[in-house]
C-alpha cells in the first residue's frame, strides 16, 4: 500500500515536471543561499550584509537561464556589475528621499525594456531590479556600500560553485528524466481516456483528457530541446518525427474515445476498452531503460495483431483498439530512437536567431513606458498608504508587467498577484507564530518558502506570490519588526501597485489583448503559409526540406498565441469574448495538429506523380491564408474576399499509395480548419472550387 502511494506520488511529481527541471532549480538556489552564509559568516558581518549575500544568490539562481555554461558565466559576471551599480544607488538613495523612488521607477523601465533581448536581458533586469528593492527593504547606507558589494560578490560566486560544481547539469541523466516524464504523461493521457469511457463522456473528462494532451505536448517539445546534446544533431530529425507520430497517435486516441463515447456501447464492450487501455498503460509506465523491450511482450503483440485485424466493417469500439495499437507501435518506435537506434535524417541547415533591435518602439517598447508610469502612480498611491514601505507597490507594478504584453495580461497577472498576497498574509502570519523567538526554524521555514517560490514561479503566480509574502513575513520576524499591520500594509501596497499598472496599462497607449493576438495570428499564418508551401516542394520532389522544423516552428507560434489570449478565456473575463477566445484557440491548435499530421507522413517525391493535382490543392490553401491574413491586419474591413472551398470530392481520389493519400487528405482537413478560423475573422466561405483532382 505504502508502496503504491509512493510510485502514484513520484509518478504525479515527475509528470508534472518533465526532467525535474523546476526541482532541480528551487534546490539551486535554496544551496546556493546555505553557501552564501556558510561562505559570509566567518566574516562576522551584520545580518543586513549576510542577507544581501543570500538574496544575490537567490536571484541569480532563479534569473540567470541561458542556453549553455559558458553563457550562464558571462551573466553572472555582467550581473556582478549591475548589481553593484543597483546597490550603490539603492544605498546613495536612501539619503536622499526622493532620489531614490525616481531611480526606482527609471529602474522598472530598464528591466521591462531590457526583454527584447531575450533570457540575458530579462535576467540582467530582474537582478538589478530586485537587488535594488532588497537593498531599499533592508534599510542599507552609503557607508554599507564595500561590505554589500563584498556580500554581491559572494552571492553570486556561491551561485556559480553550485550551478557549476555541486549541482552541474548533467544532460544524459536530465534527457533520462524527461523520458520518465513522458511515460507519466502519456500514460495521464491514457488514464484520462479511462475515465471518459467510463462515465460515457462529461465536460470534467473531458477538460482532464485535453489537459494530459496538453501537457504531453509540452513534454515531448521538452524531449526535443534536450535531445540534441544526448543523441546527436544528426539524429534530433529522426527523433521528432517520430515524437511526432507520438503526438498524433495520442491525440488520435483521444478523439477516437471521444467518438466511441457518442455511439450506443454496450457494457461489456466498455469495459473491454477501458481494460485494454488499462493494461496498455500498465506497459507504458515502465523504467523508460527498459524500452524498447514492450516490444517483446506478448501483450504488445497481441494488440499490433488485434489492430490489424480491424477491417472497414468495423464492430463497436474498433476504433479505440486499432488506436491503441497504432499508438504502442509509435511509441515504441520513439523510444528506440532515443536509445541510439537511428538512422541518418537530412537537417536544414541552421538560422541564425533573429536579433531584436536595440532601439525601436513596439510591444515592448510601450510596456516599458507603461511600467514606468504605473510605478509612479505607485509611488504617489505607495505613499499615501505607507510613506516608509511605498516600495511594496512598486515591485508589484514591475511583476505584473514582467512577461506581460497587453492590457489583459497584465490585469490577469495583478489580479493573481492580489490574490496569492491576500493568502500569503495568513501564511507568513501563521508560520511566523510558530516559530516565534527560533532562529534557526525561522531561518529553515525561510529556505521552505524559496524553494515554493522558485519551484512554483512557472506553474502559479498565485502560489509564487503565497511563498513570496510568508517568506517576506519572517524576514521582518528575523530582523525584528514583524506586526500584523505591517503585513496588510503589505496587502495595501500591493493592491496600489496592482491597480497602478493596469491603469496604466488600459490608459497610457494601452496594447489590447485582441490586437496584439491578431498580430500573433498573422504570424502564426505566414509560418503556416511557409510550411504548406515547403510541404508541397518536398512531396513534389523539387526541394529536399525538413518539414518537421517547420512544423515546430508553427507549434511555437500556436503556443504564443495561447499565451497571448489568456486574458480573453480567463475566469476572471466575465465578457462574452471568452468563447471568441475559445474558438480561436481550438482552431490553432487544430491547425498544429494537422500539420504535425502531414509532416510526420511526408516524404520526399511521395506525389511526384500527381504534382499538378497537389499545386492546385495548396496553391488554393495559401490563397486562403492569404485571405485569412488581409482579415488579421483590416479586423472588420470589407475589403478582403471570401474563403474558397473544394468542391466536397475527396482530394485524395483515385490514389492507391496509403501514405501519400493520407498526405492529401490530412491536407483537406488543414484547409477545412484554416477555413473555420476564418469565421473568428468574419470571413465565410464563398464558392466551391475544384481542388484538380481529375
Amino acid at each position: 500500500m505504502i508502496t503504491r502511494i509512493t510510485q502514484a506520488a513520484t509518478d504525479r511529481l515527475v509528470a508534472s515536471d518533465p526532467g525535474l527541471v523546476r526541482l532541480r532549480l528551487a534546490f539551486s538556489a535554496v544551496l546556493s543561499i546555505v553557501v552564501a552564509v556558510l561562505a559570509i559568516l566567518p566574516l562576522h558581518q551584520p545580518l543586513t550584509v549576510t542577507l544581501v549575500a543570500a538574496i544575490a544568490a537567490m536571484t541569480s539562481a532563479f534569473t540567470v537561464n541561458d542556453a549553455t555554461p559558458g553563457k550562464q558565466a558571462v551573466t553572472l559576471v555582467l550581473a556582478l556589475f549591475l548589481g553593484g551599480a543597483s546597490l550603490t544607488a539603492a544605498s546613495a538613495g536612501s539619503a536622499v528621499p526622493p532620489l531614490d523612488s525616481v531611480v526606482f521607477v527609471l529602474l522598472i523601465f530598464v528591466a521591462v525594456y531590457a526583454q527584447r533581448f531575450g533570457s540575458r536581458g530579462i535576467a540582467l533586469g530582474s537582478l538589478a531590479f530586485f537587488l535594488f528593492f532588497f537593498a531599499m527593504f533592508l534599510q542599507t547606507h552609503l557607508r554599507q556600500v564595500p561590505v554589500l558589494l563584498l556580500a554581491l560578490v559572494i552571492g553570486i560566486a556561491a551561485n556559480a560553485v553550485v550551478r557549476f560544481v555541486l549541482m552541474r547539469k548533467r544532460t544524459d541523466a536530465e534527457f533520462l528524466r524527461v523520458r520518465r516524464a513522458f511515460r507519466a504523461r502519456l500514460a495521464a493521457v491514457v488514464r484520462a481516456s479511462e475515465d471518459y469511457l467510463a462515465v460515457g463522456g462529461s465536460e470534467r473528462t473531458r477538460k482532464r483528457l485535453r489537459t494530459a494532451n496538453s501537457r504531453l505536448h509540452e513534454c515531448v517539445l521538452l524531449i526535443e530541446d534536450a535531445a540534441p546534446e544526448v543523441i546527436g544533431e544528426e539524429s534530433v530529425g529522426r527523433l521528432r518525427r517520430r515524437a511526432i507520430e507520438v503526438e498524433l497517435a495520442v491525440q488520435w486516441l483521444a478523439i477516437t474515445v471521444q467518438r466511441t463515447c457518442a455511439e450506443d456501447l454496450g457494457e461489456d464492450v466498455r469495459d473491454d476498452l477501458i481494460a485494454r487501455l488499462r493494461r496498455f498503460r500498465s506497459l507504458i509506465e515502465r523504467d523508460p531503460r527498459e524500452l524498447p523491450l514492450i516490444s517483446e511482450t506478448d501483450e504488445f503483440s497481441k494488440m499490433l495483431v488485434e489492430g490489424s485485424r480491424i477491417d472497414e466493417h468495423a464492430a463497436p469500439g474498433d476504433g479505440v483498439r486499432r488506436a491503441i495499437a497504432e499508438l504502442a507501435l509509435a511509441d515504441v518506435r520513439a523510444q528506440r530512437v532515443a536509445e541510439h537506434d537511428v538512422t541518418d535524417e537530412p537537417e536544414d541547415p541552421d538560422e541564425e536567431d533573429e536579433k531584436s533591435a536595440a532601439f525601436a518602439y513596439d510591444n515592448q517598447t510601450r510596456s516599458a513606458i507603461q511600467a514606468v508610469v504605473g510605478g509612479g502612480l505607485a509611488v504617489l498611491g505607495g505613499e499615501l498608504v505607507s510613506s516608509q514601505r511605498w516600495y511594496w507597490a512598486v515591485l508589484t507594478v514591475f511583476v505584473v508587467f514582467i512577461g506581460s504584453s497587453t492590457a489583459g495580461a497584465t490585469f490577469v497577472k495583478g489580479a493573481r498577484r492580489l490574490g496569492g498576497t491576500l493568502i500569503g498574509i495568513v501564511g507568513g502570519l501563521v508560520l511566523t507564530l510558530l516559530v516565534a523567538g527560533s532562529v534557526p526554524a525561522t531561518l529553515a521555514l525561510i529556505l521552505v518558502c524559496v524553494f515554493g517560490m522558485v519551484y512554483m514561479a512557472r506553474v502559479s503566480q498565485v502560489v509564487m506570490a503565497f511563498f513570496v509574502t510568508s517568506m517576506l513575513g519572517l524576514l521582518y520576524s528575523l530582523l525584528g519588526t514583524f506586526s500584523l499591520e505591517v503585513l496588510w500594509i503589505r496587502v495595501a501596497e500591493t493592491a496600489v501597485g496592482a491597480a497602478a499598472g493596469v491603469l496604466a496599462a488600459v490608459v497610457i497607449v494601452p496594447v489590447r489583448t485582441r490586437a496584439v493576438m491578431l498580430d500573433d495570428v498573422s504570424t502564426l499564418l505566414d509560418e503556416l503559409d511557409e510550411f504548406v508551401e515547403k510541404t508541397a516542394a518536398l512531396l513534389t520532389g523539387a526541394e529536399n526540406v525538413n518539414v518537421i522544423e517547420k512544423s515546430r516552428d508553427l507549434d511555437r507560434a500556436v503556443d504564443k498565441v495561447r499565451t497571448t489570449i489568456e486574458p480573453l478565456t480567463h475566469p476572471v473575463n466575465l465578457s462574452s469574448r471568452r468563447d471568441y477566445g475559445w474558438h480561436v484557440l481550438t482552431t490553432v491548435e487544430t491547425i498544429a495538429f494537422r500539420a504535425r499530421h502531414v509532416a510526420a507522413r511526408s516524404q520526399p517525391g511521395l506525389l511526384v506523380n500527381e504534382t499538378d493535382r497537389l499545386l492546385l490543392f495548396t496553391g488554393r490553401i495559401r490563397e486562403n491564408i492569404g485571405v485569412l491574413r488581409e482579415a488579421t491586419g483590416d479586423p472588420g474591413g470589407s475589403g478582403h474576399g471570401g474563403l474558397v472551398r473544394d468542391d466536397g470530392t475527396p482530394v485524395a481520389d483515385r490514389i492507391d499509395d496509403p501514405q501519400a493519400r493520407s498526405v492529401l487528405t490530412s491536407l483537406g482537413h488543414l484547409d477545412e480548419t484554416v477555413i473555420a478560423l476564418g469565421r473568428a475573422f468574419g470571413v465565410e466561405a464563398g464558392d466551391p472550387l475544384p481542388s484538380g483532382k481529375g
